[in-house]
């Protein structure tokens, strides 16, 4: 494909992956991607912003050549340590001896973990700045977006943000740029979103809104995706829209299940009961039958949620598991929750759920409940009060 000069100073050096479909070995990929690349030349000084994934790197450094020599490099701004941003760089470095690699201090200590030898570093913060000749680097910190090392490069002169993975997305087009680009292609923006900068959008991404809103932005360079240079606040938008909680009228708790037989559906069913008759909303999700999606945004937004499974082959089922996979201890600790289950013999999927739990850094105000087999009427009616009990701790907090 080759460079492809994006705007005054700034050359797009990166590559499109057409043929991936499966990202990171969870999310799908059904357009592909791109690892986005820059060059920026200023009068005195040329900066490198990102690398890409090594496989690519023969068609990479190709691209760069079409600008200029590496040798001729004098900055590389790595925005994010990602293997599929960074996993050139022990390459580049070798062409670029002299080059100083500019990075937040936990980025270069990821880095000195991937190139694995000596080179010339210089940690940023916000108030740091590096004349290129005419422009600025500029840099603001915003952690977890979605690494601890992320930060922004902002160029005042040409109005540009660096971001890698915010704004980006999961899509392959060798037209590069949004402007050029034909169709609606909001459903990665929102998949991507949903996966990579989701579980961080509060706080994380909305404090990098926040400090991005007084900056004039007529350029976008981004990780993945077509680079945008036109129409800048829809995505503005979107990210504000997508960060933004879910209006409610009082607390609520989500109840997310699978069952087998039934059984764990009815300690599901009278949970929520209890929940209702305490006061407070609640949700309820079947996750052979019901959206997952749905269900880890629900529990995102919630006030306190509980997990039911039953037990098999000494174990809770894969979809419990999926779920508690989109929560982590910075996002999540101290968020209320619990788990429940029938089961047959052994009984090992609550307290497997609830160690789990802990491991999470979540808030347990009851012990796990869980009944043998078909659950009696007095089984149901101290489900009824396990969930008036969870309820009421979650309205005490």
């Amino acid at each position: 494909m080759g460079a492809i000069q994006a705007m005054d100073n700034i050359y797009y050096v990166g590559v499109q992956d057409k043929d991936l479909r499966v990202f990171d070995i969870i999310m799908h990929s059904d357009y592909g991607t791109s690892y986005n690349s820059y060059l920026v030349r200023g009068s005195e000084k040329t900066a490198l912003f990102e690398t890409c994934k090594l496989e690519f790197w023969d068609e990479y450094i190709a691209n760069i050549r079409e600008v200029c020599d590496p040798s001729e490099i004098d900055y590389i701004v790595v925005n994010h340590t990602e293997p599929d941003h960074a996993g050139c760089m022990e390459r580049i470095l070798e062409l670029a001896p002299n080059a100083k690699v500019l990075g937040s201090s936990t980025a270069l200590t990821f880095l000195k973990e991937i190139v694995n030898h000596p080179f010339a570093s210089q940690a940023v913060t916000e108030a740091d700045q590096i004349d290129l000749g005419g422009l600025t680097l500029t840099f603001l910190s915003v952690p977890f977006l979605h690494w601890p090392d992320s930060m922004y490069t902002y160029i005042p002169e040409l109005k540009a943000l660096f971001s890698c993975d915010s704004f980006g997305c999961h899509y392959a087009d060798d037209r590069v740029f949004n402007d050029l680009i034909e169709g609606d292609f909001t459903d990665a923006y929102l998949y991507y979103f949903t996966h990579i900068i989701g579980p961080f959008k509060r706080p994380f991404m909305t404090k990098a809104l926040d400090k991005i809103a007084a900056l004039d932005i007529q350029f976008i360079g981004n990780g993945h995706g077509p680079v945008l240079r036109s129409n800048i606040q829809k995505y503005l938008d979107m990210y504000r829209e997508w960060c933004a909680p879910q209006p409610k009228n009082g607390k609520d708790v989500v109840i997310a299940y699978v069952s087998a037989y039934g059984y764990t559906r009815s300690l599901a069913e009278a949970i929520a009961k209890g929940v209702q008759e305490a006061g407070v909303d609640v949700k309820v999700f079947d996750l052979v039958t019901d959206s997952a999606e749905e269900a880890k945004a629900a529990i995102a937004d919630a006030d306190g949620f509980l997990l039911g499974s039953p037990t098999l082959v000494g174990d809770a089922l894969p979809p419990i598991y999926e779920m508690m996979m989109g929560l982590n201890p910075i996002i999540h600790r101290g968020k209320f929750a619990g788990a429940f289950g029938s089961y047959g013999w052994s009984g090992e999927a609550v307290p497997n759920l609830v160690a789990r739990m802990q491991q999470l850094k979540l808030s347990m105000p009851l012990e796990g409940m869980k009944i043998r087999f078909k659950p009696t009427q007095q089984d149901l009616d101290n489900a009824v009060s396990y969930g008036k009990q969870f309820a009421e701790a979650v309205l005490a907090k």
